[in-house]
């Protein structure tokens, strides 16, 4: 059955975020035919880690109704970590969505049990996972079933690929990827993304 609406993708967007994880997906997960991303906050605005100030698209509750995620970093996640109430408003469920992290962003997933044994984040957010028992691997992108974790404000470029990938396909998110490279490296940029995205591939459904 043709499926009459847009698929939702959601990035979660909190104070202090980095402009690089959401603005970067956002305007890569826009470009696919079919797909609809919004930046999703706590509050109807919030102001980046440089002082810019954005609107909501949508409140944060709207994680629970798309059909993917992406939450991205910034300079007060650790402070979210411990906030009880912002907490109990993201209700993610990695069986039916696709969901996504990177830095400090990763950090909330574990909070909210979304992380296996293994995941990537930068430097900075790495010891905190290590000393919750994860393992960091250090690769860009690290995928475990409907789950992705990347490290490096540039990483927001493979978690939208990725993203892309599982749901329009390798080819609509190669052709995506090749439009954003810089002329004269696209090949090189599809290829680099090939490299991490197509080994990860697989149906939508339940987590490994």
């Amino acid at each position: 059955m043709k499926r009459n609406k847009p698929m939702q993708v959601a990035i979660v967007t909190l104070e202090a975020f980095n402009e690089l994880d959401s603005f970067v997906a956002s305007a890569i997960v826009n470009r696919a035919p079919g797909v609809q991303a919004a930046i999703c906050c706590p509050s109807d605005c919030v102001t980046s880690m440089n002082g810019v100030r954005v609107v909501a698209q949508a409140p944060l509750e709207a994680v629970a109704e798309a059909d993917a995620v992406l939450i991205g970093s910034g300079r007060r996640t650790r402070d979210y970590l411990e906030d009880a109430s912002f907490l109990s408003r993201i209700k993610l469920d990695s069986s039916r969505q696709l969901i996504g992290a990177q830095c400090s962003g990763v950090l909330l997933l574990h909070r909210l049990g979304l992380i296996g044994t293994a995941a990537t984040s930068d430097t900075t957010s790495t010891p905190l996972l290590q000393e919750w028992g994860v393992c960091v691997t250090g690769a860009p992108l690290h995928v475990e079933g409907n789950v992705a974790t990347a490290g490096g404000c540039l990483s927001s470029q493979y978690l939208a690929s990725w993203m892309l990938a599982r749901m329009c396909g390798w080819q609509t998110a190669a052709r995506i990827v090749r439009d954003v490279a810089p002329v004269g490296h696209q090949e090189e940029y599809v290829q680099r993304t090939s490299d991490l995205v197509k080994p990860t591939l697989l149906p939508i459904g339940p987590s490994s």
